[in-house]
């Protein structure tokens, strides 16, 4: 499967909860055909408490998308219209 988004590119989410969102892409996940954006799709996670966490807490982290989501963000040039 060819795909047209890669990383470090700036997608646009077109379809889902987030729809509208903006962000740039972290990682893409071949195998599964996802990818995870900055910013979209956070979801909380709950940590224990241990040595590297003595306090636990909970994190907010990027969830993956499904790549058909989304699209490359057309960035317009002001002068050009």
């Amino acid at each position: 499967m060819k795909y047209k988004i890669k990383k470090n590119d700036e997608v646009v989410v077109i379809s889902g909860s987030h729809r509208g969102s903006r962000g740039k892409i972290l990682e893409v996940l071949r195998d599964s055909c996802r990818v995870i954006i900055e910013g979209v799709g956070l979801k909380k996670r709950y940590i224990k408490k241990d040595q590297n966490h003595p306090e636990g807490g909970v994190v907010e982290q990027e969830s993956s998308i499904h790549y058909s989501n989304v699209m490359k963000a057309m960035i317009f040039d002001k002068k050009r219209g």
